[in-house]
């Protein structure tokens, strides 16, 4: 479930992804704490990366604190999830969990924080709302590993054959013949 925007830069209210932030006013310390499971999104916009995810629609657990600051509202708190993918080296599937931890900061419009970044460095309080979509997505993919193992000391597979170690007796191996001396070879076979 990704967030729509029925207006350009304008958060979709109805999003489980967006906060509202009327209550906090603009009173520095106020503060005001949430919980949501929100299914994880499916397709181009899935959460995470080609060999590990979360799975579609799997529960995302969102704890977040919504802190009216003097520039916006701080954002923090935590996101959990399940994943799955496949070994990067004996290709088996794997399932795991990731805990990550949140904190941003949305600007206020017409702050001096909102004047003197770019659009693109943090994100904006946009009629009093807060998409924090994107900052979980970042957070969840950056904690995720390039190369996951269904366990540490994972052998993987032979490169000859494509069998895992593991399952392999101690002495397994294969005679490779240096191809220069593959003419030879085949001579002395005739023989």
């Amino acid at each position: 479930m990704s967030t729509h925007h029925p207006h350009p830069g304008r958060p979709d209210p109805a999003s489980p992804w967006v906060f509202a932030t009327r209550e906090l006013g603009r009173r520095p310390g106020n503060m005001r704490a949430y919980s949501r499971r929100i299914p994880a999104p499916a397709g181009p916009a899935r959460l995470g990366l080609e060999t590990i995810a979360v799975p579609e629609s799997a529960p995302i657990e969102l704890d977040v604190r919504l802190e009216s600051v003097t520039e916006g509202v701080y954002v923090s708190g935590t996101v959990h999830a399940p994943l799955s993918g496949e070994c990067a080296r004996c290709l088996d599937a794997l399932s795991d969990e990731i805990d990550v931890e949140l904190s941003e900061l949305f600007a206020y419009p017409d702050s001096v924080t909102d004047e003197t970044t770019d659009a693109d460095e943090l994100p904006r309080v946009v009629d009093e709302l807060v998409d924090v979509e994107q900052i979980v997505r970042d957070a969840v993919v950056l904690a995720l590993p390039l190369a996951p193992l269904c366990r540490d000391d994972c052998a993987g597979l032979c490169p000859d054959c494509g069998e895992k170690w593991v399952d392999l007796a101690p002495d397994h191996g294969h005679e490779t013949l240096d191809p220069r001396w593959a003419a030879l070879q085949e001579r002395l076979s005739a023989d």
